[in-house]
């Protein structure tokens, strides 16, 4: 298992303290420490994933729960209807997430907001990224990482103009929070409000002209 860069900022001071104690005698708070500084880093762990699927499936973009799927327009994305499937991400979760499709980065950007609890209604006005991938065939499917109440950062690693591979680290949201998958309004949804999800492995959403594996 390997885990995101951005971990050390948070887990190397928590480490360096837990020796200080340990040199100090202090083991019972060193121990405390120590243990809090494995639990830091393990928001930031990035197992590897495999799918053996069709190559234009839609995978899961982040780990978590289907709160919920839609259709709705976004001017963000392109024009026309999509259909969003919304990913909560509790504490325990993976919180990295990973391109859900091959394409050309055409979008990369971040939208200032508030950060309301992830899992209400009004949480798509938060702070947000959105990365739109051009697939192709030309159609358009987007990733937004929305900030929640505790998660107060987001990372994003797509540029415009990059092409990227299904299954590629596209970020992380610094301690969860929510991801949005939209996908245009005549691709399958495959999954169910209540399901749990994993990035890079668990199948979201198929083109209407693709055909499922043997």
């Amino acid at each position: 298992m390997t885990f995101a860069k951005e971990s050390w900022p948070f887990v190397l001071p928590v480490a360096v303290a837990a020796g200080i104690l340990a040199a100090l005698g202090a083991f019972g708070w060193a121990i405390a420490v120590a243990v809090l500084a494995v639990a830091v880093l393990l928001f930031f762990r990035d197992p590897s994933r495999h799918y053996d699927g069709a190559p234009d499936d839609i995978l899961a973009p982040a780990d978590g729960k289907v709160l919920g799927v839609d259709t709705l327009e976004d001017p963000e994305v392109g024009p026309g209807r999509y259909q969003r499937v919304v990913t909560f991400l509790n504490v325990f979760d993976v919180h990295v997430q990973r391109c859900p499709t091959a394409g050309e980065v055409v979008r990369s950007e971040l939208t200032p907001g508030p950060k309301v609890a992830a899992y209400k209604h009004d949480a798509a006005r938060n702070e947000r990224h959105l990365a739109v991938l051009r697939r192709d065939n030309g159609d358009l499917v987007a990733i937004r990482q929305v900030v929640g109440l505790v998660a107060r950062r987001i990372v994003c690693y797509l540029k415009s103009g990059q092409q990227v591979e299904r299954g590629q680290s596209l970020g992380l949201i610094k301690f969860g929070s929510r991801v949005d998958l939209l996908v245009p309004e005549g691709y399958e949804i495959l999954v169910t409000p209540g399901q749990r999800v994993r990035n890079g492995e668990t199948l979201m959403a198929r083109a209407p002209t693709s055909e499922a594996t043997p």
